[in-house]
């Protein structure tokens, strides 16, 4: 059965854009113009994702994420604006699972939609709490446990979270960006070749330890978490 997925967008050339761009990839979508019907829609449709604008009339999206957390634990996408920092920063403390800045690749959009797809898919299918895979490695973020087959990865805080960032964004590469902001947070003022560090810190317990590699380098644009071939 095809996934369901709300559009609520109130620029209108490109909420259809998107929604021909998902029916295409054989979607089932519906559409919402403002916040208020987006929120009343979400609430009581049956949907497997929800692409929600910030900007919106009635009731902005942040609004919208902030009353449909109250009963609904949907996957939603934001779609901000590039200079929005704030936006992002409240819409994931919100509880939004990921985000998206206009103008974006509609290629982009697509896999971060197959990501949480399969993250949720996951999770329902999972008694284990939503164990995150790629092949032989295994994260469970309950238990806060790596193993690579069955041996047991011993890993940082922060190392953790990167690869939990890694794992559920599966073959979407990450800028260097993308880390700074969901690791160590908006403000973080520190050396900025930090994620470089980490990512040597992963790939000497990961990559060099088992004899596999799983982090792949996107020259110029960051990093990529690929099943080991």
């Amino acid at each position: 059965m095809p996934a369901r997925i709300l559009i609520v967008e109130d620029e209108e050339k490109i909420a259809r854009f998107v929604e021909l761009e998902l029916q295409h990839e054989g979607y089932e979508t519906e559409k919402a113009a403002d916040g208020r019907t987006g929120l009343e829609l979400a609430e009581n449709g049956k949907f497997d994702l929800c692409l929600l604008d910030i900007m919106l009339p009635e009731l902005n999206g942040l609004e919208v994420i902030r009353r449909l957390r109250k009963s609904s634990s949907v996957p939603v996408i934001l779609l901000t604006a590039r200079d929005a920092v704030m936006d992002k920063v409240a819409g994931l403390d919100m509880g939004a699972n990921d985000y998206i800045t206009k103008p974006f690749a509609i290629e982009e959009l697509l896999a971060r939609i197959r990501a949480q797809l399969r993250q949720g898919e996951s999770a329902h299918e999972s008694s284990n709490g939503g164990v995150l895979t790629a092949g032989r490695l295994s994260l469970d973020p309950q238990r806060h446990e790596v193993r690579y087959a069955d041996t047991l990865v011993e890993l940082t805080q922060k190392e953790f979270a990167m690869l939990e960032l890694l794992l559920r964004n599966k073959d979407i590469v990450l800028s260097r960006e993308t880390f700074l902001e969901r690791v160590w947070g908006y403000d973080y003022m520190g050396e900025t070749n930090i994620v470089d560090v980490y990512i040597r810190f992963l790939r000497a317990k990961l990559d060099a330890r088992f004899g596999v590699t799983l982090i792949r380098t996107v020259r110029g644009v960051g990093y990529v978490l690929r099943e080991a071939e």
